[in-house]
């Protein structure tokens, strides 16, 4: 099996890693938390590094007038595993047709689902964020509570980090190799590869 192939099949079955490890995480470190508490997002699930940490999440989110995160009603977590396992069979197929367009095809669809996923991300935030209650115990004017699409912000006592966790970075990785394997697959690289090949032959054996 040619290499471009081989890269191009991890590339596919890399984004199976959303199963195993989360998406994104966003911590929150102040005071009163002096090491922070992360809540990870999956592809179906929201966890914190304890049980509790949803919990005490939730709590802090009330006092502010934030709703409450219940993953159970967040519609994304019931599709998006149906979506993943769609491109990875749409990708083993591209794959064993081996056309060349088709690798660039399956990337772009895996850059645009990014793209979008990112989106829905962030309305998801400024909906946590903006929509707060009016009989919040905390209510501070003009205050939004929602954290940062990446990287860190200051919100009241707290300092939110929200970064890419394992399972989104191999995301990322999928799309560079699916980029990789198109460019591999060019015909006239392959061509000029193998002029270049006999041609140190040819002084070798002159």
């Amino acid at each position: 099996m040619k290499k471009y192939i081989i890269i191009f099949f991890i590339a596919v079955l890399l984004p199976l890693s959303l199963f195993v490890f989360p998406m994104w995480s966003i911590t929150l470190e102040a005071p009163q938390y002096p090491g922070g508490i992360t809540m990870y997002i999956w592809i179906s699930k929201i966890t914190g590094e304890s049980e509790a940490t949803l919990q005490n999440i939730n709590i802090l989110n009330h006092y502010v007038g934030m709703k409450y995160i219940e993953p159970d009603q967040i519609p994304e977590l019931q599709y998006f595993p149906y979506v993943v396992v769609g491109i990875v069979a749409l990708g083993l197929i591209f794959g064993f047709i081996g056309n060349r367009k088709l690798f660039l095809a399956w990337t772009i669809i895996m850059v645009v689902i990014g793209i979008l996923g990112i989106y829905d991300f962030y309305l998801w935030e400024y909906d946590y964020g903006h929509n707060l209650s009016p009989t919040a115990p905390i209510k501070i004017e003009g205050m939004a509570y929602q954290p940062p699409l990446i990287g860190s912000k200051m919100l009241l006592n707290f300092k939110a980090d929200s970064w890419p966790a394992t399972g989104g970075i191999l995301l990322g990785f999928s799309i560079v190799l699916g980029l990789l394997s198109f460019y591999l697959s060019n015909p006239s690289k392959n061509w000029n590869l193998k002029s270049n090949q006999k041609e140190k032959h040819s002084v070798q054996f002159s």
